[in-house]
């Protein structure tokens, strides 16, 4: 299988490393001319986990979109959700056709309001049945240093899904497979809202046992959510004895939920981790910096941002109690100040 990885970022730059140290060969989107010429003389990305050593015998680079299509039969779009669609959108409405998706964005298209799979489907009538998710916990930053790690593959079929996660396993990545795609995508989304929450309340001087509860209530509040959205099997410790699956064929006996590392443990390692471009940026805001000081000072895309918003418009639709996320959303979009909104949501918490 020819694999095209479309982005230059971190957790573009940490896939295209598993990918290559599985000895496939790598078609490789990257915008900037100045950046491929560095890597193809250095063997490293210059701007994302300069540690990462590539063999570039295994790696085709290209600045145009289309060629990389083109070239590829499976693609992995890992450039941040408010630029896919500007990326995309030179396409011929035909070049996917016959393709593989695999999404690694932990995101909603802001502009358009939805998730990667509904917009591929409107706008190149893509099959959603050769559309699947890769999600975490897994921070790329730990990928890079080969710190055992887990992914998450989600698809249609469990067969095809199993397959792509092959390519994936490494000594330092464990693999687990389910059919759940549209429930990992909102997860995602929503544990990005919740790490910048997490920030906030961090730059507002609160303790960690007002985090814990915090978390805790956050978790609670992304299962309502994806219940009210249809997503089923997220009681925790209640499983079907089908679904998910280790990559060495080994059943896990546990359908999807919010406790499984998916669910519960991306949203924990973004909230508290060092690593979390979300946590930093709600740090920030806690702080007393603005959204646009914040953005200056991270240089970098935090996802919780514009999905803050795009939740709260879904919301109206839902109707889900999100007391935590509705502050995230006040706060970043509607000038409420850190502390207000905080002190709004306390007596929610239990």
């Amino acid at each position: 299988m020819r694999f095209g990885v479309i982005g230059s970022g971190s957790w573009a730059t940490a896939l295209a490393k598993v990918l290559t140290d599985n000895k496939h060969k790598v078609n490789w989107w990257v915008r900037n001319e100045e950046v491929i010429r560095h890597i193809q003389a250095r063997h490293h990305n210059p701007q994302y986990l300069p540690s990462v050593h590539f063999d570039t015998d295994l790696l085709f680079l290209s600045a145009s979109v289309a060629e990389i299509v083109a070239a590829s039969d499976c693609l992995v779009v890992a450039v941040p959700s408010a630029y896919t669609a500007s990326t995309l959108e030179t396409l011929d409405r035909r070049a996917l056709e016959g393709k593989l998706v695999v999404s690694a964005i932990k995101g909603i298209l802001p502009e358009q309001n939805l998730l990667l799979n509904d917009y591929l489907h409107r706008e190149f009538a893509f099959d959603k049945a050769d559309y699947f998710t890769v999600m975490g916990p897994c921070h790329a930053e730990e990928v890079a240093a080969e710190k055992l790690s887990y992914l998450t593959f989600s698809g249609q079929d469990v067969t095809r899904t199993r397959g792509i996660a092959s390519h994936f396993t490494t000594d330092y990545l464990n693999t687990v497979t389910n059919q759940d795609v549209y429930g990992v995508q909102f997860a995602a989304i929503l544990k990005n809202i919740y790490a910048l929450g997490a920030g906030i309340a961090h730059g507002l001087e609160y303790g960690d046992n007002f985090l814990s509860v915090l978390i805790a209530n956050c978790a609670d509040e992304m299962a309502g959510f994806l219940r009210k959205v249809g997503i089923r099997h997220i009681e925790v410790g209640v499983h079907s004895d089908d679904h998910a699956t280790t990559q060495d064929q080994a059943p896990h006996r546990r359908s999807a939920n919010y406790a499984a590392s998916v669910y519960l443990g991306d949203l924990l390692v973004t909230c508290y981790s060092l690593y979390s471009r979300n946590r930093t940026f709600g740090n920030m805001i806690g702080k007393g910096y603005s959204v646009k000081a914040a953005q200056l000072e991270m240089n970098m895309v935090a996802e919780g941002y514009n999905a803050s918003r795009c939740i709260h418009l879904i919301n109206k639709e839902i109707g889900a109690e999100m007391p935590i996320a509705d502050t995230v959303y006040r706060i970043l979009w509607e000038n409420v100040k850190a502390a207000v909104g905080f002190k709004q949501i306390e007596p929610y918490l239990v």
